[in-house]
């Protein structure tokens, strides 16, 4: 008892106040209507790019790799755009950590339920791959209505951060796993159970291949779905949520199974699944998480793609 009664205690700790306040008025600010909080979402994403020059300069680089045919002029819009979603994202994330679910529900429109039930009902497992979009945060609380299930995640370094995050992402059912405890993910698929997990980073060398990703013919890519699901032979299926334009909310798209993909390959595995993840960023290129150093690990050798 007196444990816990500390361990809450150090959450009130001076160093947290700003933090608690900065908290405190997302929640206020996410109660404005949802078209609002769009708009205004926008208008504060690209005021960033005044102050987070690195992002941005790490953005353009991305898409000036991933689309090298596009013009300069589109490449900035396409810019543009990515920071105007990562202002939304800010305040979805308020969204889906302080909305009750009436008004989480009010806002989605889901497709391809009916895929996650049939890859369920084969008791294999499934793994449920996601893709780093701007709304990831509603992603995990708009998913657990639907179905929830184990989310491999990276835990927050910020302990007030990681409490709070934690507890907004579980809140609709969904059990929050730290993503390097792959022995959890291994036993709840042979026990028939659903794993959503991203592998569309760049998580270093150890345990990648280099494979086409986009407009980057040789991009490190985890073997970690690949050795999963070779080892629980588990069905696969994407999910991703699209922001709508006209701020009309958002959809959750649910793929088929993944019929084609080749257990006993790695680097046809590697490559099967990139191809997968690059369809579900062309629903919405705008809004996936470009300002991350995608291909920061090269072949030995090579030079940065970022200098």
């Amino acid at each position: 008892m007196f444990n816990r009664c500390r361990s809450f205690l150090s959450y009130a700790h001076p160093r947290y106040w700003l933090l608690w306040f900065g908290l405190g008025v997302l929640f206020l600010l996410v109660q404005l209507p949802y078209p609002a909080l769009v708009v205004f979402g926008g208008w504060l994403g690209r005021q960033s790019m005044h102050f987070l020059k690195r992002r941005v300069a790490i953005a353009r680089r991305n898409l000036m790799l991933c689309f090298p045919d596009i013009s300069s002029q589109q490449l900035e819009n396409k810019l543009i755009d990515n920071f105007s979603s990562l202002g939304i994202a800010l305040l979805e994330t308020g969204m889906a950590w302080f909305w009750p679910d009436w008004r989480i529900k009010k806002w989605i429109d889901i497709v391809g339920i009916t895929h996650l039930q049939e890859a369920e009902s084969k008791q294999r497992g499934v793994i449920v791959v996601g893709v780093h979009f701007m709304t990831l945060e509603l992603h995990f609380r708009i998913l657990g209505h639907c179905k929830p299930m184990t989310v491999m995640y990276r835990p927050h370094n910020n302990n007030v951060l990681e409490l709070v995050q934690k507890w907004g992402r579980s809140r609709s059912g969904n059990v929050l796993v730290d993503r390097k405890k792959l022995i959890s993910m291994v036993h709840t698929l042979k026990q028939g159970g659903s794993v959503w997990f991203a592998p569309d980073q760049d998580y270093g060398v150890k345990g990648s291949v280099f494979v086409p990703f986009l407009g980057v013919e040789r991009a490190a890519t985890s073997n970690g779905t690949f050795i999963i699901a070779k080892l629980t032979r588990s069905e696969l299926v994407t999910a991703v949520v699209i922001r709508k334009d006209g701020r009309k909310g958002y959809q959750l798209i649910i793929s088929p199974i993944l019929e084609e993909y080749p257990y006993e390959d790695s680097l046809l595995a590697a490559h099967y699944l990139n191809s997968m993840i690059e369809h579900e960023i062309m629903r919405a290129p705008e809004q996936y998480l470009w300002l991350h150093r995608r291909f920061k690990t090269r072949p030995q050798g090579e030079p940065s793609l970022y200098i």
